[in-house]
């Protein structure tokens, strides 16, 4: 499972022209699943993405994480982050989960941040297009990957 997160002042979504997400301060995170993902890496990596610390404290130095600040999170999935570009100029997704596999691990991991961060989160719509808005705060945006764990 592979995570781009980012801090954000804020996000949404929108698809088929209905917004399905909306936070102020929080995390707009971007997730790809693969088919050797399991219940592992989804408890690593929302344990991960509530407690990083990249928002600041009274000091102005990122020391806080989501979970301290109150912040918000909207999840979306996206396929697109396993493309691989190794061959040629056109991306191969035949690493990227097929829907039978992945919706049931995208909802997993849903539950699981809410479980982990204490309240609801929002998210996009799982296969469909979909119009991100953020604005990012720093930036600060942070790419993980479970298999790799760095």
């Amino acid at each position: 499972m592979r995570i781009v997160i980012q801090r954000v002042s804020e996000a949404s979504v929108v698809s088929d022209g209905i917004q399905t997400a909306s936070i102020g301060a929080g995390l707009l995170v971007l997730v790809g699943i693969e088919d050797a993902d399991s219940d592992d890496d989804i408890s690593w990596l929302s344990n991960k993405m509530v407690n990083l610390r990249i928002f600041n404290d009274a000091d102005g130095v990122m020391n806080q994480s989501v979970k301290e600040t109150g912040g918000d999170i909207v999840l979306v999935s996206q396929f697109t982050l396993h493309a691989s570009t190794k061959k040629g100029n056109r991306p191969s997704y035949i690493k990227a989960s097929k829907p039978g596999v992945a919706i049931p691990l995208y909802e997993a991991l849903i539950r699981q941040v809410e479980t982990d961060l204490g309240k609801k989160i929002q998210t996009g719509v799982f296969g469909a297009d979909m119009k991100v808005r953020l604005l990012n705060d720093g930036p600060v945006t942070i790419v993980i990957d479970s298999k790799n764990r760095e």
